[in-house]
């Protein structure tokens, strides 16, 4: 990591308050002070530890953002989606998407996905259980989409003049600035109804297409059944899997070779880490330093058994993790900052640095008790 423990400690502060948008100019001056006044007040993590930095800033970078700053987040969806109701003038619906619904972002002032999603337009599996009730449309899924993005680019520069509307990207149109606490990205799509889902009618196996404008494109994904099958799976972990999730993504934000570890997206990490042992995860639940224990022990096994890593598949089973050259260069920077982090808070937790060997070390985090906060 580039920076000292006591900076990585603001850097982690400042990302979970919102300091850090203040800081790059991403929310205006208007919602910067209410950001700043709030930011003071203590989190529970920050009074644990207290003369151990290493373990407060693991045991802090495993912890859910504050959950007023993530409904704030949701909230600004939702005014996103009155906006568009009252003058869109295409049938839709909507769903948030990625890490804030999932609960596993790191920042206070989060961006937040909201999939638009055409309610008169739709795609099918021609095997599916329901595929012969289905009345195919006259319209392309490229067509449907290209119209609900124009409509959308059209309707958000009118209503939100005040703001920036970001069109330029491919996938989504950015709303931040003017009256947005918190930025916006909306995501024109349309659903796609799975073999799975004509079989079971569950939303969470029901498939979203979205549209690539810059190709132009149409792109397939799974967003439900990732979030479903990481929150299903955190639920049998006791919670152990979204705070390994927290803990790496952070990590990985603070990492001195923060360009490289950067080519592994939050998706990735939560793809990954959905493959790790259980029962460190579970045990987390007690004693939260086995969670670092496991991140560590697993993002080096990564590293260290490339093949074998390279076969584990995404949550949603859509195609393997780490699927290009730069994602496994980016686990061994991952892994690197974890093995310099677990020595850190070992030594904080007494075990000597003359028998610093990892069965030492994991012994050590796996028998540590940090009390809660006073």
């Amino acid at each position: 990591m580039p920076l000292d423990i006591n900076s990585r400690l603001e850097s982690l502060r400042a990302r979970r308050r919102g300091v850090d948008a203040v800081n790059n100019g991403r929310i205006t001056a208007d919602f910067a002070s209410d950001i700043l006044r709030k930011s003071v007040v203590q989190e529970s993590w920050q009074r644990r530890a207290s003369n151990q930095p290493h373990t407060r800033y693991a045991l802090g970078a495993m912890q859910a953002v504050d959950a007023d700053y993530t409904q704030k987040s949701k909230d600004e969806a939702r005014r996103v989606e009155n906006q568009l109701r009252n003058g869109l003038g295409i049938s839709f619906e909507t769903r948030l998407q990625g890490s804030v619904p999932l609960d596993i972002h790191i920042r206070g002032v989060s961006d937040v996905d909201l999939l638009v999603l055409r309610t008169d337009f739709f795609t099918y599996n021609p095997y599916g259980a329901r595929a012969a009730y289905y009345t195919p449309s006259t319209l392309t899924s490229l067509g449907a989409l290209t119209h609900l993005r124009n409509e959308c680019e059209d309707l958000l520069k009118r209503r939100y003049w005040g703001a920036k509307v970001d069109c330029a990207g491919g996938k989504c149109i950015s709303l931040s600035g003017g009256a947005f606490e918190r930025p916006v990205d909306v995501v024109p799509a349309h659903w796609n109804n799975t073999a799975a889902y004509q079989a079971l009618n569950q939303e969470h196996d029901r498939g979203v297409t979205i549209l690539d404008k810059k190709v132009p494109t149409t792109v397939d994904n799974l967003p439900f059944t990732h979030m479903k099958r990481v929150h299903d799976r955190d639920v049998e972990y006791y919670g152990g899997l979204k705070k390994a999730i927290r803990l790496v993504k952070n990590v990985k934000n603070d990492a001195a070779n923060s360009s490289s570890a950067a080519k592994l997206s939050s998706f990735d990490v939560a793809g990954l880490l959905y493959h790790a042992d259980p029962t460190p995860l579970r045990a987390g639940g007690v004693n939260e330093l086995y969670i670092l224990r496991e991140a560590q022990r697993f993002f080096d096994w990564c590293y260290r058994n490339k093949d074998e890593a390279g076969r584990l598949q995404t949550p949603d089973g859509s195609r393997a993790v780490l699927n290009s050259s730069e994602k496994h260069s980016a686990v061994l920077s991952i892994s690197a900052e974890l093995d310099d982090l677990a020595k850190q808070v070992a030594v904080e937790q007494g075990l000597t640095s003359t028998n610093l060997n990892w069965n030492s070390i994991y012994y050590t985090l796996g028998n540590a008790r940090v009390p809660a906060a006073a």
